[in-house]
């Protein structure tokens, strides 16, 4: 399944795609619940994938008459992950990492697809990152490797524009991560038996203006899926909605000479194989 979050009326409504369509949720299945955290929590999943099936006509929506919300607006954690692409490790001249380089990113810094990146007024060091998305569905702490996975509800797609300056003004990453609406996550999570286990294999691209930009594979994660959880949870418990951004691939702006960097005007898509297209326009601070 394909799991969303759109905003109709001023409230947020849970949605599943069924062809060119949209299944309202609370249409589809009244007594479901609220978030897809909740639904997660609840083991829902298949209770949610027969209502889908057998939805009204009046529970659909046409997909292109809705506003996309990052699928899960307000997790508890949105976990991230530093040179986590071992080509792209390579590319900055950095050390390969032996453990993972972790950092948060905020809810308010991450929109839904469609809706404008921002480039800041203090800075136009505004950078591409095509990066992989576990969404946490069952949750735990001091997860074994080996039962990570049975712990991943699905995966999703994020654009985590950085801005590299305020990036790298300090040891810690948080601050080049964090400007307002500086990130895209979406459009939709696909649920964990639509893709390999772990996401693995799946190719990786970013297109910035239609020129292909990033290109590579999630088989070159350095720490993968099944590592990551395992990791994590023997320092946190991790809950339903959570999510872990696992990292990008080479080829990002800063490393370019001379460096690329997003601008207003431009268009950026992230697509993985399996997983669908994340798209967002590019808007100066204050134009939206």
């Amino acid at each position: 399944m394909r799991l969303l979050t759109y905003a109709q009326g001023g409230s947020a409504r849970l949605g599943v795609r069924r062809g060119p369509s949209i299944v309202d949720l609370a249409r589809a299945m009244p007594a479901a619940p609220a978030d897809w955290p909740s639904v997660f929590a609840a083991d829902a999943l298949a209770s949610i994938a027969r209502a889908v099936a057998e939805a009204p006509a009046e529970a659909l929506v046409a997909a292109d008459s809705v506003r996309l919300l990052p699928p899960i607006p307000r997790p508890s954690k949105i976990l991230c992950i530093g040179l986590n692409y071992r080509s792209h490790a390579e590319e900055t001249g950095m050390a390969i990492p032996g453990y993972p380089i972790v950092f948060a990113r905020y809810p308010a810094s991450l929109v839904g697809a469609e809706a404008p990146l921002v480039r800041p007024a203090l800075s136009d060091n505004f950078d591409y990152e095509a990066e992989l998305v576990a969404v946490i569905g069952r949750g735990g702490r001091a997860i074994p490797r080996e039962h990570a996975l049975e712990h991943v509800a699905g995966y999703t797609l994020c654009n985590e524009g950085s801005l590299r300056d305020y990036q790298f003004k300090a040891s810690q990453w948080a601050m080049g991560k964090n400007f307002d609406a500086s990130g895209s996550i979406g459009p939709e999570i696909v649920t964990a038996d639509e893709v390999p286990p772990g996401a693995a294999g799946l190719r990786i691209r970013c297109r910035l203006n239609g020129k292909t930009v990033q290109d590579s594979n999630t088989d070159d994660l350095i720490f993968d899926v099944a590592a990551l959880v395992a990791e994590l949870s023997a320092v946190m418990t991790l809950e339903a909605g959570d999510l872990i951004v696992t990292g990008t691939p080479p080829g990002v702006g800063f490393v370019r000479k001379p460096p690329v960097w997003m601008k207003p005007g431009d268009i950026c898509e992230v697509e993985i194989e399996g997983i669908g297209v994340l798209r967002n326009p590019v808007v100066a601070e204050g134009a939206r």
